[in-house]
Parts: C-alpha cells; sequence; structure tokens
C-alpha cells in the first residue's frame, strides 16, 4: 500500500491544477492521500462508535499536527495561491470524499457476512458530500458495486451470467449472500437516483450554455463528433502514461478535429480499445488476486471519468487533466501492480527497480518544475503556450494577466494574436476593443467591438428563432454602447444597443442598469427609473440599483422619495459609500434640524470608510455652521485643507466661520491662501476688502480686491457698488457719484444705489455752496462708520437678490440641484454595479473633482432665516446712520 501511495504522488503532483491556495503542492497531495487512509485507520478500529466529542478532539488534534508539520516546513516552499483554481480545489475535495466513500463501504460487511449498516450510512453521506463538490463524485457508487459484486462476493463474469441464467430458468433461487448483496446495492442505488433528481434540480433541469469554442467537437456533425470524442479516449490515457507535456487549458483548437476515419490518429483509439479490452477480459474471467486488483484499478479508472468522457452528455472542455485525479489511482495501481509482478521475476528484479527509481526521480523533477509554472497567471498560461500554441484562450488569459498588470500595449498584441488563431471568437475581439479603449484609441476600439458584434447571431425582423448566446458575449453590446454614448450625438445610437441586448435577453440585468444611466444623460428620467426599477425586478438585494435610483429621483425632484431609496442602499450595504455621502447631503441640504444629527452620523461612517476625501470633512464642517458649532466646525474645516490643498469651498468658508465668530485677523490669512489658489474667487475678494476696510482701514488693499473684481466682471454690483464705498473714503466726491451713476446703470432697480447716489450730490451741493473743495470732504467723523456701513449696504442687496452670501452668512459650496460629493454646476456622481464585471469595460462616471461649486442653498432653516434678519436690520440701522452722517456738514 506504501508503495500504491508513493506512485500516486508521483503522478498526481504534475496535474496542472494541482495548487491548493495555501499548501505546497507535495503537501496537498500528502493531504489528498493521508486523510482517507487517516479514515480507513478509523474505520479498521471502528472509531464510528467513538462519541461525537471525542470525535471533534481527535479531529481537531490532528488539523493540530497537519498546521505544524506546514508551519515546519513552510519557510522551505513557495506559495502557490494567486491562480488556484476552484474548480481543480472542487476536484481535489471530491477525490477526498471519494475515497472515504469506498473505504467506508469496504466495512459493511461483518465477520459473519452479515450487513453492517453504519458504515453504508456514512457512504451515503459520503457520496452525497463528494457529489455537492464535483458531479463525478457519484461515480464512487459504480466502484463500490464493482467492489462488491467481483471482489467482496468473489463473483467472476461468467460466473454472475450463470447465476442469474439459473435464477431467470427457476432452477436455484438466490443464495443469501447474494440477497444481502443485493440489499446493500439497492439501497446505494436509490440514494444515488435522489442525488441525481436533487441535482438536476439544482440546474433546474438545464444543461449549461456551452460555446462551441469550448467543445468544437461538441457542435460537429456525425462521424466527426464521434470520431473526436472516441480518440479522447487515448488522449488522456496517454496523458496518465506520460505527463511530460502539460496545459491549463485544452479547449478551442487544442486538439484538431477527427473528421475522417481515415485519419490516422484513429489507429491510437483502436489500439486503447484493444488495451483496454484485454484488461478488462482478463479481470473478468479470473478469480486470482491479480484480476481483483486489476478490476478495481479499471474501476477507478473507467467510472470517475464517464462523466467527463463527452460520450453520452457534452461538457465544457475538451480534455481537463483535473479529471483524471480519480483516474490517475487507479492508473497507479496498475503500475505497481505491474511492477510486483516484474520484481519477482529473477532476472528483471533489478532491472524493474532502476526503472522505477528512474520513474520517481524524473516525476520528482517534473513536479518541483511544475511548481514554478504556478507561480503567478502570466508564468502558468504562458507555460501552456509552449505547449499548444493554437489555442486562442490561452492567448487571451495571458492578455488578461498583461493587463492586470497594466501593460496595456503587451496585453495588445496577445489580444490580437487571439483574433488571428481564433478569428471567430468574440471574446477576444472584446478584449481587443477593450485594451484600444484602455490605450485611448476609441476609433480602433470601435471597429474592433463592431466585429464581435457582428459575429453575434443576427436578429432577423419578423422571424422569431431560438439560439443559445452565452451571456457573457451579450456585454458587446454593453461595451459598445459605453464607447459610443461618449459622443452626444450618438446617444440615440447607444440607446438603440442597449435595447438590442435586451431583447436578446430580457433578464439581462446589466442592459437595463447601464441604459437607466443613458436615459439619465438624456434627461429621459421617466424612462430611466422605469430602466431601474425593471433591473430591481430582477434583483432587490443590489443596493448600487437602489442608489442609482436615488438619483434619478433627484433629478425628477423628488428628494424623500431619494431619500427612501437611499435607506433601501444602505439597509442592503450599511457602508456603501456613496449613498452614505449623498443621502446625508440630502437630509443636510432639507434644511430641517431633525435630519442633521443622522446626517452627521452618515458622514462620520463615511469618512471612516473614506479618510482621504476632503468633501466628507468638509460637509461635516458645514453642519457645525448650521448648529453654531464652531470649533467643531473649524476642526472639520481645517481637516479637509489638510487633505485638499486650495478647497476653495473650505477656504471661503472657514474664512466665513471666522468673520462670523468675530475673529477677522484670522480670517485674512485663509482668504489670502484661498485667492492664492483660485485668484478668480470674487466672494473671497468682496469678503477681504470688507474685513480691511472695517477692521485693518486698510482703503488701499480693499481697494484693489474690489478693482480687481471689476477687471474680471465689470458688470458685478457688488463690488462696484463697495468701490464706490472707497472712493468716498477716500474723500473724492465727484469720482464717487460717478462711480454711483455707473452702478445704478447696472443696477436700475436697487433703491438704495439711487438713495447713495442722491446723498452723495446733495453732500456735494452743500460743499460748494461753502465753498469746500469737493474732493476733500469733512467726513473725518464719518470715516469708519461711513465704510462699515456701506460694506454691509451689500448685505442688504445679497438679502434682497440672494446673489452675495460672504457677508450676510451664506455658506459657499452646498446645493441641492445636484446632491453629490461635487454640488451645483456639476453633475453628481452615480455608481451602478457594472463595474464588477471583468472583461465587459464598461463605462462609468468618474470620480469627482473635489473642488465645490459656489451655488447657494435653496433652502434655508427657520434658523437661517432668522439669522438673516437680524442681520439685515442691523444693516439698515446703520445705513440709516451713514445716510445722517452724509447729510450732515
Amino acid at each position: 500500500m506504501s508503495f500504491y501511495m508513493l506512485s500516486y504522488v508521483c503522478f498526481s503532483c504534475e496535474c496542472a491544477d494541482c495548487s491548493w491556495t495555501r499548501l505546497p503542492a507535495w503537501w496537498q497531495h500528502y493531504c489528498l492521500l493521508c486523510i482517507p487512509f487517516t479514515l480507513k485507520l478509523a474505520l479498521d478500529h471502528e472509531l464510528w462508535f467513538v462519541p461525537v466529542e471525542d470525535t471533534c478532539v481527535m479531529f481537531s488534534e490532528l488539523l493540530d499536527m497537519l498546521s505544524e508539520a506546514w508551519r515546519s516546513c513552510g519557510g522551505g516552499f513557495r506559495l502557490r495561491v494567486e491562480v488556484t483554481g476552484v474548480v481543480g480545489r472542487a476536484e481535489l475535495l471530491s477525490s477526498i470524499f471519494l475515497l472515504a466513500a469506498f473505504l467506508a463501504y469496504t466495512k459493511s460487511t461483518g465477520p459473519d457476512h452479515s450487513i453492517v449498516w453504519p458504515p453504508i450510512a456514512l457512504t451515503v453521506v459520503l457520496v452525497a458530500a463528494a457529489t455537492l463538490c464535483k458531479e463525478q463524485g457519484i461515480t464512487v457508487v459504480g466502484v463500490c458495486c464493482v467492489y462488491e459484486i467481483f471482489v467482496a462476493q468473489g463473483f467472476t463474469l461468467p460466473m454472475l451470467v450463470d447465476t442469474i441464467w439459473q435464477v431467470l430458468q427457476g432452477k436455484d433461487g438466490f443464495p443469501y449472500a447474494v440477497l444481502q448483496t443485493l440489499l446493500k446495492l439497492i439501497v446505494l442505488v436509490i440514494s444515488t437516483l435522489l442525488l441525481v433528481i436533487i441535482r438536476v434540480q439544482v440546474i433546474q433541469s438545464q444543461l449549461p450554455v456551452f460555446t462551441r469554442f469550448d467543445n468544437p467537437a461538441a457542435v460537429s456533425t456525425t462521424p466527426t463528433r464521434q470520431l473526436t470524442f472516441n480518440y479522447l479516449l487515448p488522449v488522456n490515457a496517454w496523458l496518465l502514461l506520460n505527463p511530460s507535456e502539460l496545459c491549463c487549458d485544452w479547449t478551442m483548437g487544442t486538439i484538431p478535429l477527427v473528421e475522417s476515419l481515415v485519419d490516422l490518429r484513429n489507429l491510437a483509439t483502436l489500439v486503447f480499445y484493444i488495451f483496454l479490452g484485454l484488461l478488462a477480459y482478463h479481470s473478468l474471467r479470473y478469480r486470482q488476486s491479480s484480476a481483483k486488483t486489476v478490476i478495481m484499478a479499471l474501476s477507478l479508472i473507467v467510472l470517475p471519468f464517464i462523466p467527463a468522457s463527452n460520450l453520452f452528455f457534452p461538457v465544457g472542455f475538451v480534455v481537463a487533466e483535473r479529471v483524471l485525479y480519480v483516474p490517475s489511482m487507479g492508473f497507479c495501481v496498475l503500475v505497481a501492480h505491474g511492477f510486483k509482478i516484474i520484481s519477482h521475476k529473477g532476472q528483471l528484479k533489478k532491472i524493474s527497480w532502476l526503472m522505477i527509481g528512474v520513474l520517481l526521480t524524473t516525476h520528482t523533477v517534473k513536479t518541483f518544475h511544475r511548481n514554478w509554472d504556478w507561480e503567478s497567471e502570466y508564468t502558468l498560461f504562458t507555460s501552456a503556450l509552449k505547449v499548444n500554441k493554437n489555442n486562442a484562450k490561452l492567448w487571451n488569459n495571458v492578455g488578461h494577466a498583461l493587463e492586470n498588470q497594466n501593460n496595456y500595449a503587451k496585453a495588445l498584441r496577445y489580444f490580437l494574436q487571439a483574433t488571428r488563431v481564433q478569428p471567430d471568437d468574440i471574446g477576444a475581439h472584446m478584449n481587443v476593443g477593450r485594451t484600444y479603449k484602455n490605450l485611448n484609441k476609441s476609433k480602433e476600439a470601435e471597429e474592433a467591438y463592431l466585429v464581435a458584434k457582428s459575429l453575434m447571431p443576427q436578429v432577423i425582423p419578423g422571424k422569431k428563432y431560438a439560439t443559445r448566446v452565452a451571456p457573457n458575449h451579450l456585454n458587446v453590446y454593453i461595451n459598445l454602447a459605453n464607447l459610443i454614448r461618449a459622443n452626444d450625438s450618438r446617444l440615440e445610437e447607444a440607446d438603440q444597443l442597449y435595447r438590442q441586448a435586451i431583447s436578446m435577453r430580457p433578464d439581462f440585468k446589466q442592459a437595463y442598469i447601464s441604459r437607466g444611466e443613458l436615459l439619465l444623460k438624456m434627461n429621459k428620467l421617466t424612462e430611466a427609473r422605469d430602466a431601474y426599477l425593471r433591473a430591481l425586478e430582477l434583483d432587490r438585494t443590489n443596493a448600487d440599483l437602489w442608489y442609482n435610483l436615488a438619483i434619478v429621483n433627484i433629478e425628477m425632484k423628488d428628494p424623500s422619495e431619494a431619500l427612501k431609496n437611499f435607506n433601501h442602499a444602505l439597509e442592503l450595504n450599511p457602508r456603501h459609500k456613496l449613498a452614505l455621502f449623498n443621502s446625508a447631503l440630502l437630509m443636510q441640504e432639507s434644511g430641517e434640524p431633525k435630519f442633521w444629527p443622522e446626517a452627521n452620523r452618515r458622514f462620520l461612517t463615511y469618512v471612516e470608510e473614506e479618510p482621504d476625501d476632503a468633501n466628507g470633512y468638509f460637509n461635516l464642517g458645514m453642519l457645525a455652521m448650521d448648529a453654531n458649532e464652531n470649533a467643531a466646525a473649524e476642526r472639520w474645516m481645517r481637516k479637509a485643507i489638510g487633505l485638499q490643498a486650495g478647497f476653495r469651498s473650505a477656504l471661503f468658508n472657514l474664512a466665513l466661520l471666522y468673520s462670523q465668530s468675530k475673529r477677522e485677523v484670522d480670517a485674512l490669512p485663509v482668504l489670502d491662501e484661498l485667492l492664492h489658489h483660485h485668484p478668480e474667487h470674487i466672494k473671497g475678494l468682496i469678503l477681504k476688502g470688507d474685513i480691511l476696510m472695517n477692521h485693518k482701514k486698510d482703503t488701499r488693499g480693499a481697494k484693489a480686491c474690489f478693482e480687481r473684481i471689476l477687471r474680471m466682471d465689470p458688470t458685478n454690483v457688488q463690488g462696484k457698488h463697495n468701490l464706490c464705498v472707497v472712493y468716498f473714503e477716500e474723500r473724492d466726491l465727484p469720482r464717487a457719484e460717478r462711480c454711483l451713476e455707473e452702478t445704478l446703470a447696472l443696477a436700475p432697480n436697487e433703491e438704495y444705489v439711487r438713495r447713495h447716489l442722491s446723498i452723495v450730490r446733495s453732500k456735494m451741493a452743500a460743499m460748494s455752496a461753502a465753498g469746500q473743495p469737493l474732493s476733500s470732504a469733512n467726513t473725518e467723523g464719518a470715516t469708519t462708520e461711513g465704510v462699515a456701513a456701506s460694506s454691509k449696504e451689500e448685505v442688504l442687496q445679497s438679502v434682497k437678490e440672494g446673489t452675495e452670501e460672504a457677508a450676510a452668512g451664506g455658506e459657499e459650496g452646498r446645493g441641492v440641484d445636484a446632491v453629490g460629493k461635487e454640488v451645483g454646476d456639476e453633475k453628481n456622481e452615480r455608481k451602478s454595479s457594472t463595474e464588477s464585471v471583468r472583461g465587459v469595460g464598461v463605462d462609468q462616471s468618474k470620480s469627482l473633482d473635489n473642488s465645490q461649486s459656489d451655488k447657494r442653498t435653496k433652502g434655508k432653516s427657520t434658523k437661517d432665516i432668522k439669522d438673516i434678519e437680524k442681520k439685515r436690520a442691523a444693516a439698515l440701522k446703520r445705513l440709516e446712520e451713514i445716510e445722517r452722517i452724509l447729510s450732515g456738514d
């Protein structure tokens, strides 16, 4: 038995799918072998009667032992965890349960030839476990039947036929031992049928969808299909006999079709069947131990391989080395049995040992070398290309590996080669298009997508037909539509592509999502909402869909419904970053203080998820300003500015916060930083001019600010009026008069400008009558007050028009027109679930700019309105004072 184990390790370590997630290849196969034999040890000592808690302790100790052995040798082996396939691991796990089920069944007969039911029950459970891992696991029932009939009961095929014939003729009844055998086999068969029924229900009575690229022979005509499938049997046998050229993928054109009876490869098929027939004849005709060994080896080779043989139903591959795991066990039994026979012959004993030594050495070296092929996806697929260059999937997979490394130029060469190897491979052309898009070559990308689209089944108007289309191939419509919708003149064309994808597969969720985004861009809000609602019918557990629907509600001016959908998204995914941010911003902009605590909590959760996003801290600062928590507001604003230098909205609102808190001196450095990064910021210039006039008594500096505003916007009424106040402060009444006349021309309906002009003219008339120079009026007693009041006059104008917030307590960077990370003039960011689709190339909303617009919130809370009214009253009072001063001598 130890030699059988060693032989199995020698072969199976070379299989292409041999890596587990956390163990090197040799250790994985040791586990594959030791677990069943550990179970055998338990069965030999009748350990299934051990109490459950003791069994758990024993299993825990076994795991500790294996873990300690792994830690002791882990430094000497390099892990191969990046490329291990789920299918390969499923095969290994299924093999473990298959062996365990067979070993359990061998204990189902007692010393007195009675039936022992606990091992049979355990066998049924282990068969179910093996089948759940991989369908081939169910074939262990056939292995158990062969064991029971030809090994346990000792029948040969002639004896079995004779016994059945005697029973049918009524000459003799079934022996008691045979009846017991039949009873056990009936239990196994019924259990197998139940498993088959369950499996059929799981797949909903439909076979998986495979394309002709996965298995070209499956869609070929007679006799090509039959000749090719039969030829694959000697191909697999050769892989067992000589596993030198291994390949991780044998689909597409790896093995050319056998299209004629005169093809020389048919000789290999004939030789295979002759050899298999001779072995079967020998094992079924004789009763000696050698025959029993051969029949069990053949059962392990043939029966587990039948589901993957393509002989009864097509599978999604041509050849797969992973399906040879269990057959390799039977093959190794044959090799070991043959070695045992040869080694007992005197003259061949030394030669046989030499040959087995060479075999073990070469296979050990091969195993070590093969492990390095599994270092990464790139090394694995390039090693496969050395074996087979006619498989387009291998060229595509190497391209994918390079694409994951952002090496698009080199990846493109492999994708183009895949299209040359298999010109009708839709996926290869899609890969070419996606790579061209990543290289910003839109024209070439569109051409590649159009080629892929031309290979799809064409819809003939008015004609019904049925076809099977691989789901991932439908993504060509999505990719092409996402590419061309960047051109606003081709939006209708993109919509047509989305609708074509939906017509081919009405449950294509991604098409509804992408079409919803397009319709939103086209301002077809009702249709966009309907598209998202249809997608939600297909998948109500998708948080991104609820988020997208909320965005549509915002565009449709329905914030209450938007908030409900944001909340749906957060119920499904409490850490959904965009839903957290936008729902909090929506609650903040509602103007209702009852929403502010929840908005604050969501912003805090958001900054936990995105600690480097300055927008989250900025909006926390805005919430704090709304709640008059100035210290917290200052802290959050400083945090936002620290993460994003030159954050316009944060800098302005921090300066405004200082100004409102009577910390004008602290506001000036912040305004200087704001104007350094954004020299055109008009509100910042107005606020700086106000501080320089009223608090620093720097008329020249204030004048420079207002003149700078007028250079950028000569029609800015506030800047113009404030400059008039500066002229008045400089005692240049004629210039102040001209300035106010120009301001009145810009805003003829502003009564305060007209009133100020009247006051200045009255003052000029009084000074002329008194013989005083008009450019040096005696206004010293009114200088400070006049400037202050004039500066506050712009507050009055801001209250009237809603155009200026700086001096009236308005905050920058907040708006409800577009709720999102960036508000105001920019559209809100919309996230869709398409970004998880690999290889589709779906366009997504770009990352938002970190700046915020200057748009004022349209809705204000009651507290905000009261604050503005107070400031308005103060401004009116000071206006009266300056008018009184100006009227005096």
